[in-house]
Parts: structure tokens; C-alpha cells; sequence
């Protein structure tokens, strides 16, 4: 009887170790930077540049065009899926837009790293990071 029990809890124990908390970026979210990870470019000063996530759903405005889609977390891992973006040109914004949409485009696993009210979002490849702060 023994052995049971302290299989189960060595089961128990390994169950709950697995499992990865789930982060939650429901909320409001400002461009703090973006772009390469060792450098990221500052957001554009008296721009707004505001992300929401909310119930599966996340939208915004990174500069000049609005955008959403859906989003999963998994743990660690947010997954964007199909996104849309209006597509009005502003050469003093796009660099920034490209560069944030660029990050959530494509479906892939992307790494999320939160710090209080910081948030980084890094690409698949680790090479580009999208740094946010709650609003």
C-alpha cells in the first residue's frame, strides 16, 4: 500500500512540475521596441503604438495602420494566427510597423518573457523581439 501511495505522489509531484504556467497578456500594451534582439530600435516618440489582447483576440496600432487577429498562449509560447492590417502608407511609421508585424506574422511559436509590467515577445528564430510595457 506504501508503494502506491508514494507512486502517486511521485506522479502527482512530476504532473505538476510539467506543466508550464500560463501567461496572461490580456490587456493593454505599449511599444517600449522593437527589431533585433541585441539592439532593439526605441518605439517612435508621440506615436501611438498600442496592442491589446483580450479573450483570444489581439489588436492595435503600431504606427499609422490598424491590425488583428488571434492569438494562443501556450505556456511560455504565444502563437499568432491569420492577421490583418489596414494598408494605408506612411513612410514616418512603416519601418516600425513592418518590424512589429513582421515578428507576429507567420504562424510560428514565438517566446514570451514577462517582467512585472514588461513584456517581450521574441521571434521564432530568436534573432527579432517586440518589447512592450502595460498600459
Amino acid at each position: 500500500m506504501k508503494k502506491v501511495i508514494l507512486f502517486a505522489m511521485v506522479i502527482l509531484v512530476l504532473t505538476a512540475c510539467s506543466s508550464t504556467p500560463k501567461v496572461n497578456l490580456a490587456g493593454e500594451w505599449k511599444l517600449i521596441s522593437y527589431g533585433d534582439v541585441t539592439n532593439p530600435t526605441p518605439a517612435l516618440p508621440g506615436v501611438e503604438t498600442t496592442i491589446k489582447f483580450e479573450k483570444g483576440q489581439v489588436g492595435g496600432n503600431v504606427g499609422c495602420n490598424s491590425f488583428g487577429g488571434s492569438y494562443e498562449t501556450k505556456g511560455n509560447i504565444v502563437v499568432f494566427g491569420s492577421m490583418f492590417s489596414t494598408e494605408m502608407y506612411c513612410e514616418e511609421t512603416s519601418a516600425q510597423e513592418q518590424g512589429v508585424l513582421g515578428v507576429f506574422a507567420g504562424g510560428m511559436d514565438l517566446s514570451i518573457q514577462m517582467n512585472g509590467e514588461l513584456l517581450a515577445i521574441t521571434s521564432a528564430d530568436g534573432l527579432s523581439v517586440v518589447n512592450l510595457a502595460r498600459k
